[in-house]
Formats: structure tokens, sequence, C-alpha cells
């Protein structure tokens, strides 16, 4: 398998469910601002939005949508229970899946960070977040994952919850939050993924700084 990936950003969910299962891949990656990979050639040319996750395959498919992408690891290796079988369980994790990506990633997160943004629409996104963390809170106040046991969706939370340091918004305003972010950092699927990528993007920074 072969994943592109951008440092830090939600492609990191798949990395971590990647070292989760025990499986090897290939990794690119992706310069976020100019789409281009590092070894040369433009992702564009591989996907046409030249978003990550992008996900090849051994067959040689083409997967994107971070949802997607991890629903698929997660069942080519069903032993590893990282997603349910049962059908009320697996709707259950679609609608986790559902929620870091539309109310968290796109609704709070993606306007905080693109530069192009209009004038308020920050201001807006961060009004936004604390319904989305209170509901976020009251699930987690009395269970360790997002369902019974970790799954893909604490992989994309996860990754999510990193990047509040880079906001005005503060963890500890949700305490069962902010625990549930430590404790699946301390998580060994979690910590090295985050010890390969926060020296990627450290140097993908230094570099946007250069130029």
């Amino acid at each position: 398998m072969e994943l592109y990936f951008s440092p830090l950003s939600s492609s990191l969910a798949s990395r971590i469910v990647l070292h989760e299962l025990g499986q090897a891949a290939e990794f690119h990656e992706v310069d976020p601002f100019t789409h281009r990979l590092l070894e040369g050639g433009e992702l564009g040319a591989i996907s046409p939005l030249a978003l990550v996750p992008v996900l090849r395959n051994e067959a040689g498919e083409l997967l994107t949508e971070n949802a997607a992408v991890l629903q698929y690891l997660a069942d080519r290796f069903p032993e590893k229970r990282l997603a349910p079988t049962d059908p009320l369980e697996r709707t259950r994790l679609q609608q986790w899946l559902s929620f870091v990506g539309t109310e968290l990633h796109k609704c709070v997160f993606a306007p905080l960070f693109d530069r192009g943004a209009p004038e308020g629409a920050k201001a807006h996104a961060l009004s936004k977040a604390k319904p989305r963390f209170d509901l976020l809170e009251a699930h987690l106040q009395s269970r360790q994952f997002l369902l019974e046991d970790f799954s893909v969706a604490d992989a994309y939370l996860v990754t999510v919850l990193n990047w509040v340091q880079a906001t005005p918004l503060q963890l500890s305003n949700w305490p069962a939050v902010s625990s549930y972010h430590l404790r699946l950092c301390a998580r060994p699927s979690v910590a090295r993924a985050l010890a390969v990528e926060l020296p990627l993007y450290l140097a993908e920074q230094k570099r946007h700084q250069a130029t």
C-alpha cells in the first residue's frame, strides 16, 4: 500500500491506523500549499482535488476521502476490530466519522486554517466550536473511546484535536475531551505517528518561511 500524506494533516489518521494494524506502507509526502510531492510531481496528477489522504492499494486502485480510507483499512483487517461489524454499531462509527469530518474538521478548523478565508470567517468558525465541543464533552465523560473500543473514528478525532494548539481554542474548557486527547496521544500507535510527522511538519514550516 502507498499513502500520500501531509504532515499532521487529516492523513495522520491513516498512518495511526496503519500502525494499529501493524501494516507497512510506502509514504509519499505532499506539500499542503503547493500540492507537490516532495519526491517530484503533482498530487493533482494522481487525484483531481489534490487533497490528502490518498491511498493506493496493492491492486493499484486509488481511494480518497478520510472516512472512506479509514474504513477500507479497518475492513481489510477485520481481526483488529477497528470498525464494528454489527450494523447498528457500524452506523454509529459512520456517525462519529461524519461528525469529526463535517462538524469539527470542515466547520471549525478548515476556516481557521484557510489563508484565503474572507474577513469574519474565522470568528464565525470559532463561534461554531462551543456547541460541538460541548456535545463531545458530554459523550466522553463516561467512556474511554467514541465507541466501546478504539476505532478508526478515534484515530480521526485525535488527529483533529491536535490542531487545537494552533487556534485560540483551549481544550481545558472541556476536561473530558482534554483527558481523552492526552490519553490517546500516549497510545503507542498515535505516539509513533506523531513522532514521525512532527519533525516533517517543522521542516515543512521552515521551508515555507524561507520562501
